[in-house]
């Protein structure tokens, strides 16, 4: 099983970047553990530098990667530039451009352009201590600029598909005998080879209060509510579902 350092940047009395009131230590914190959520259904052995508003150094986040022996440490981050609306786009930053850190990177941006950000690329950070101090491949993503209205606009508008882009990126990269996907009952709502068709129901399901994701497989998108444990559970939500007019199939 992989194991894998989710750091939320900054924190405590370092907020990193801040725009009309807005914290990236928060934004940070609340994207690492939706991503480290996903991971971890998944069967990846997540570790967290922290999972509340605590104040660390960078030297510190490398020493919890380093201590718990990690295979992989992801830091999430959000850009700024000097003006506000000056720049707009994701970046992933790792030590050189090379190995299952880079390969990642370009996977994790490229997850994350289909949601309408712009894609910088990677950059070779060899200064910052997150990346130059941990024993293993590390990279920083640069989650949109905290001063674009546009990227803010993403973030907030789709959050839970940026968390998933994050986690897409990295399990695509993960060796596959490293995951595991645990057996889950889920209630197929719809699927689509057209991915704006899929979106535009995945959409009108959250607006609704639906805890809905979507998943490629093949061409086809598939829509999905719920992963529940209990058969039982996910009958429930069936119903409800039907009840509200969707057609709907249980699946495994």
């Amino acid at each position: 099983m992989a194991k894998v350092v989710i750091d939320a940047g900054h924190g405590g009395s370092n907020p990193g970047a801040t725009y009309q009131g807005r914290q990236e230590k928060t934004d940070a914190l609340n994207l690492a553990l939706a991503v480290g959520k996903i991971l971890e259904d998944h069967g990846v052995n997540v570790i967290y530098t922290r999972t509340e508003d605590i104040t660390q150094s960078p030297g510190q986040k490398a020493r919890i990667a380093n201590q718990e022996g990690a295979d992989l440490f992801v830091s999430i981050h959000r850009n700024s530039s000097p003006n506000p609306n000056q720049y707009e786009g994701v970046e992933t930053l790792v030590y050189d451009d090379s190995g299952l850190k880079a390969q990642m990177a370009r996977n994790i941006n490229r997850e994350l352009s289909q949601l309408g950000f712009r894609n910088i690329g990677v950059s070779e950070r060899p200064n910052l201590i997150v990346l130059n101090s941990t024993q293993m491949p590390s990279l920083l993503v640069e989650a949109g600029f905290i001063n674009s209205d546009k990227d803010n606009a993403i973030f907030d508008a789709q959050f839970d598909r940026l968390a998933q882009a994050i986690a897409n990126g990295i399990l695509q990269t993960l060796p596959p005998e490293e995951i595991t996907v645990p057996r889950y009952y889920r209630v197929q709502v719809g699927i689509f080879r057209n991915r704006n068709n899929a979106e535009n129901l995945l959409d009108r399901l959250q607006m609704e209060g639906y805890p809905a994701f979507m998943i490629q497989e093949g061409g086809n998108y598939i829509v999905q509510v719920g992963a529940f444990s209990q058969l039982d559970n996910a009958v429930k939500m069936e119903n409800r579902l039907r009840n509200a007019g969707y057609s709907t199939l249980i699946t495994l």
